[in-house]
């Protein structure tokens, strides 16, 4: 009899449209193959208090690729390889208590671990692999940032949701000759911005990659004007920032978290270009209704090839690696090459070149 194998899977890092899909494509795969699959609530969390794994069979994943968010709950803070404790004094402190997640993961009796995330997820589970957990990575960010894999899912549907969002701005910035000023996700990378900024036909796209000239923002919003565009949508990322500025954010974030909360640049923006052009501008920041809702049907499909190509990498023992879009197949690409490595937008694309030609400013 071919062996019966005892699967885990968790979720981690901000959640996406099409991480149901995932762990329901790792579960009817893993049942063809006669394999058990238990799921790890709130990303590390379940292997830390072992009452959050909870048996996962088809009757409970059955049909669930059209739901956004995740079953298993995710998180992004609890990083076991540096978990914030309070110490006896009262204040946080971090501490590695990666040891007790290896010990639970292998009392349990765990044969592989499906890790689905972004790249900070990903960097923890391939600390794990590091540390003897056979690790299956899957990549999930809307943001489409991570190296490795074409495209990641949670980001056609994220743009889907921005796009329509600049269509319907359209109509009322037309009627009160308005600039309308939209912020989209986006930290490190302007792929959301880019693609439902063209798509949605802004008339700006302020996008990581490329530090803005807010004169000459204004100067191409009242060019237009000149040719007969009263209005203008604009169309920032919140990782974007003015040449010789910085991003703007919120704060430190929660105790457990090591980045900043991004916010605030849309209103940012608006405001300098209220003063410079005197036009009436308002401000829309889209925020996580780009994670919310069920996954279109890219995403949905592309969910539910990277779990089943999972639990095909398992069988082929293929650990310390993550499944990856390379059009029009599914390959295996390590770990240690896709932490860290972040994709942004090349400013030499052709997507890039299209925006332009279309007369779409970068502000530069």
């Amino acid at each position: 009899m071919p062996e019966r194998l005892k699967i885990a899977i968790n979720t981690g890092g901000g959640d996406a449209p099409g991480l149901n899909a995932v762990i329901e494509a790792v579960v009817m795969s893993a049942q063809n193959r006669n394999w058990d699959v238990y799921g790890i609530r709130q990303g590390y969390q379940g292997l830390l208090n072992t009452e959050e794994i909870v048996r996962l069979t088809p009757e409970k994943v059955r049909g669930i690729s059209s739901l956004g968010g995740t079953m298993l709950g995710t998180t992004n803070k609890g990083n076991p390889f540096k978990m914030a404790v309070e110490n006896s004094s009262g204040e946080m402190e971090y501490r590695d208590i990666s040891d007790k997640v290896v010990k639970n993961f292998n009392r349990l009796g765990f044969d592989c671990l499906v890790a689905v995330g972004g790249d900070g997820s990903l960097e923890i589970a391939y600390n794990f692999f590091k540390k003897g957990i056979p690790v299956i990575g899957v990549p999930k960010t809307i943001d489409n940032d991570l190296g490795g894999t074409v495209i990641t899912f949670g980001f056609d549907t994220a743009v889907s949701i921005a796009t329509e969002a600049i269509d319907r701005l359209h109509s009322t910035a037309k009627s009160h000759d308005r600039v309308m000023v939209v912020e989209v996700m986006g930290r490190h990378a302007g792929w959301i911005a880019l693609n439902s900024g063209i798509s949605g036909g802004a008339s700006v796209i302020l996008i990581p990659e490329i530090p803005f000239d807010i004169d000459k923002v204004c100067a191409h919003i009242m060019d237009n004007e000149l040719k007969g565009q009263r209005y203008a949508i604009v169309v920032v990322a919140e990782g974007a920032s003015p040449a010789g500025g910085s991003i703007v954010h919120r704060g430190a974030g929660e105790a457990g978290r090591q980045d900043v909360l991004l916010g605030g640049i849309a209103a940012t923006v608006a405001e300098m270009i209220r003063d410079k052009t005197g036009k009436d501008t308002r401000f829309l920041v889209l925020g996580h209704l780009q994670r919310g809702g069920s996954p279109t049907t890219f995403d949905r499909l592309l969910s539910l090839r990277f779990g089943a190509a999972a639990v095909r990498m398992i069988e082929q023992k293929q650990f310390g690696k993550m499944v990856a879009l390379d059009p029009p197949n599914i390959k295996a690409v390590p770990l240690e090459d896709v932490i860290g490595s972040i994709k942004r937008v090349s400013l030499s694309s052709d997507t890039v070149q299209t925006a332009r030609d279309l007369g779409i400013s970068f502000g530069d």
